[in-house]
């Protein structure tokens, strides 16, 4: 079952509400690990590629509360798949929230680059969304590495689960602080830590092409992903009982599970034979 998680029935698939006092103890404990990971690498500062979304906008905060805003560094990488208000709410977030420093970098010549070496993934829709993704991953680490910096990752405990995330791209970090946080408790942190509403209950979308959203791509909801996730997934309830739970077919259930199975590389390092000898 989730972690510092209180589960019971609700009108939403399966209540993961936080409480107050574990809401304090989650911002404790990441604000904690993100100091010890950035005293162990010997650096002080952190890069975070803002994207608008709350996310990234959670991890900012918590980084600021943990480092000082003189030492977390954002990027936005805006490209023609992003919505416009998104890369406004991204350097709202920097300029307004959080009075970071901050640059804007354009990623469509990077990505047009990259195709016109390759032009025969024009037209490829999941694969030119990855190679945004992963252009903002050489991007963060470029920047990082000028600063020496850290690049704080902005994936959340769901999203890890199924694998919703780049190879390389968006998972490719020194760290997730919001790793171990459900998609509806990130919700609730942002909330919590003072993110205003509108930015903390937006549609999440990756970016990756115009019209995007995550729920759409997936085929669920972010509640629904959460439920069966900590139910079955993480819980061991059989696929029956999380159905007749959270009132949904088996079907989806399996299809979480599913999800999970496939997208298991992407949360190990990559494999290599074991040694002969």
């Amino acid at each position: 079952m989730a972690e510092s998680a209180t589960v019971r029935r609700a009108d939403d698939p399966l209540d993961l509400t936080l409480s107050d006092d574990e809401l304090a103890a989650h911002r404790e404990h990441i604000t904690s690990f993100i100091t010890d990971v950035t005293d162990a690498a010997g650096v002080d500062e952190a890069v975070i590629g803002l994207s608008g979304g709350i996310d990234s906008t959670l991890t900012s905060h918590l980084a600021v509360e943990a480092l000082g805003a003189e030492n977390v560094f954002g990027l936005v990488m805006p490209s023609e798949s992003n919505r416009d208000e998104n890369m406004s709410d991204a350097e709202r977030v920097a300029s307004e929230l959080l009075d970071i420093d901050y640059e804007v970098i354009e990623i469509n010549p990077i990505v047009d680059a990259f195709l016109e070496g390759y032009p025969d993934a024009e037209g490829d829709q999941l694969a030119v969304g990855n190679l945004r993704v992963r252009s903002r991953g050489v991007l963060n680490y470029l920047v990082a590495n000028h600063r020496d910096a850290l690049v704080l990752g902005t994936g959340n405990r769901s999203e890890a689960l199924v694998g919703y995330f780049t190879k390389y791209g968006d998972g490719a970090v020194d760290c997730h602080p919001i790793a171990n946080l459900y998609k509806g408790q990130v919700r609730q942190l942002a909330k919590h830590v003072g993110v205003p509403g509108d930015l903390a209950e937006k549609t999440a979308s990756a970016g990756m092409w115009v019209g995007q959203t995550d729920a759409e791509e997936m085929g669920l909801d972010y509640p629904t992903l959460d439920s069966v996730l900590a139910l079955h997934v993480e819980g061991g309830v059989s696929t029956t009982a999380t159905a007749r739970e959270i009132g949904v077919d088996e079907e989806v259930v399996e299809r979480v599970r599913g999800m999970y199975e496939r997208s298991e590389h992407k949360r190990q390092v990559p494999p290599g034979p074991e040694p002969l000898y």
